[in-house]
């Protein structure tokens, strides 16, 4: 019995190395989840914690918790989270000043007493034995099974409630971003007749192309910098008439500009000479 209880506690080289990166992994998450601006960003960092904490737990043999700790927190409740944040349309638009002051340092408190109490919590529990817990998991046949009995004889009322909780908050998302059309939808063309009469005629540039300007014979540039030839018509395009305003057509351009300021000075000079 002492052979396997010091077996036990030898760790291996491979869980070292697996608890080294993933808790990295995690902790990066954690420290994401709090420092991100973008709500969504968070809600995705905070998964990736989960996620990892799941393998920590199926990693220490305890399948049940990494089986729940998948299903429940990262596959219901943080996709809830997320999907409630993609449904109210939270982006970088919003305004980031507190409108409350103080807020941080509140928040700030609260986490810190959090800790405390999480320590003192797994303290503890490493600490001390709980009386009557050997009688519960023997009763059902395991700690697994108890929790079982629990969840679905004594608080499964309790059990249900929060369910239905968790779909009111989805059905209360849905609502808060439904808007009831007030006005008739404009036609076709009393949106032509709008962008005719407003200041903007041409089109504005497609997501992910950087246009120097609206001229139609001048490709966009995609993120790359190189022009994107589906920019322009196709017309301009047989005809040849696409301006290039590649780094290369624009640096011999300068040259060439150069060359001939150069060239007219030289010719004035020789004017003056000559005179």
């Amino acid at each position: 019995m002492t052979g396997l209880a010091a077996a036990a506690s030898i760790t291996s080289t491979g869980e070292a190395v697996q608890f080294w990166v993933l808790g990295t992994v995690a902790v990066i998450g954690a420290l994401s989840t709090v420092l991100m601006r973008r709500a969504v960003h968070s809600a995705l960092s905070l998964a990736g914690t989960m996620i990892v904490l799941a393998v920590f737990y199926l990693a220490n043999g305890a399948y049940f918790l990494g089986i729940v700790q998948i299903v429940v927190y990262t596959g219901a409740i943080m996709m809830l989270f997320l999907f409630v944040v993609m449904l109210v349309g939270v982006t970088a638009a919003d305004s980031l000043k507190e409108t409350l002051k103080g807020q941080r340092w509140l928040a700030a408190g609260c986490g810190l007493g959090f800790g405390v109490l999480l320590i003192a919590g797994i303290g503890n529990a490493s600490l001390n034995s709980f009386t009557g817990l050997g009688t519960a998991n023997a009763k059902y046949g395991g700690n697994v099974e108890g929790l079982a009995n629990l969840i679905f004889t004594k608080y499964v009322f309790a059990f249900e409630i929060t369910g239905a909780l968790l779909i009111t908050a989805t059905v209360g998302a849905m609502v808060l971003t439904h808007r009831e059309r007030t006005e008739r939808a404009k036609t076709q063309r009393e949106m032509s007749e709008e962008r005719v009469r407003g200041g903007q005629l041409p089109p504005l540039p497609a997501p992910g192309v950087y246009a120097r300007h609206n001229a139609v014979d001048i490709a966009g540039l995609l993120p790359d910098g190189t022009p994107s030839e589906l920019t322009v018509m196709g017309t301009l395009r047989e005809r040849g008439q696409i301006r290039d305003v590649s780094h290369e057509a624009l640096a011999d351009l300068k040259a060439l500009e150069q060359r001939s300021e150069e060239r007219l000075g030289r010719d004035n000079e020789e004017e003056e000479v000559a005179k």
